[in-house]
């Protein structure tokens, strides 16, 4: 008796999305339709909040994501594990990324791309993503100083930035001061001393604090950080979560744009 087992590409056409990032991607490729469930802190693109919200960023309501007869669940990284098991325990097709450079995140446009039969439209997507990199470098490139940055993802306990992070800093002229520790995936490897950055004396520094709003003041009454030369040049500045810490299209566009004005920017106060 023949058995017919050859594999066929099975298109999926109810997904939800644990995280903003695949949610811009499918939009950017016009396959939003596709999309039956998102993150509650999905903010771009604005249209997408119509969509139903199923999670927050660690946990999620696996009821909720159930009742959308999903027949895919994407989601980010370890920080989703244990919700990943859960729709995984409840039958459900679960697809977890954990893009961590510009590279990664490049190749997760592609892979989303080819998954929903967009395959050319992803490639042009992550063609004008590069070409926006290469624009930004020989931009920095024809400046004649590479200031020392310095990113901050949390305050308490202080997080430098994350690989992709650290590498735009690059890309737009600023050399990170902790880039070896922007290298390790976990958050609790990108711990900062508040003595570590004194002794870096970052020149610029950009904060996102994962969610909430920055308080200079506070940063700057640290012990001895009123003598960083960033603090003492008013180079110190905020940039929106949403546009950053998103391992997608925003952070390629948006986050590159205000990491780049950022760091060329003079100083505003002697």
């Amino acid at each position: 008796m023949a058995v017919d087992i050859a594999p066929r590409h099975r298109v999926p056409e109810r997904i939800v999305c644990l995280t903003e990032e695949p949610t811009e991607i499918l939009y950017a490729l016009g396959e939003q339709d596709r999309i039956v469930g998102i993150s509650a802190y999905t903010v771009r693109p604005p249209e997408a909040k119509e969509k139903p919200v199923v999670s927050a960023f660690i946990g999620g309501s696996v009821d909720k994501i159930r009742a959308l007869e999903p027949d895919l669940v994407i989601g980010f990284s370890d920080i989703q594990g244990k919700l990943a098991r859960e729709l995984i325990e409840a039958g459900l097709q679960v697809l977890v990324f954990n893009q961590r450079s510009l590279t990664e995140i490049c190749e997760v446009v592609l892979q989303l791309g080819r998954l929903v039969d967009a395959g050319d439209r992803a490639q042009d997507l992550v063609d004008g993503y590069v070409r926006g990199l290469e624009e930004a470098a020989a931009r920095a490139a024809r400046r004649s100083t590479r200031p020392r940055v310095y990113f901050e993802e949390w305050d308490e306990p202080q997080i430098c930035g994350i690989r992709w992070v650290s590498e735009l800093i690059s890309v737009v002229g600023g050399d990170d001061v902790f880039a070896d520790r922007a290298r390790s995936p976990m958050a609790a490897e990108r711990t900062v001393r508040p003595e570590d950055l004194v002794v870096a004396a970052p020149d610029v520094v950009a904060a996102s604090w994962c969610g909430k709003p920055f308080d200079r003041e506070a940063f700057e009454s640290r012990p001895g950080y009123a003598d960083l030369p960033a603090v003492r040049a008013g180079r110190v500045h905020e940039i929106d979560s949403a546009i950053i810490l998103q391992p997608g299209p925003a952070c390629l566009t948006a986050g590159l744009a205000a990491l780049e004005s950022i760091v060329s920017a003079p100083e505003v106060r002697p």
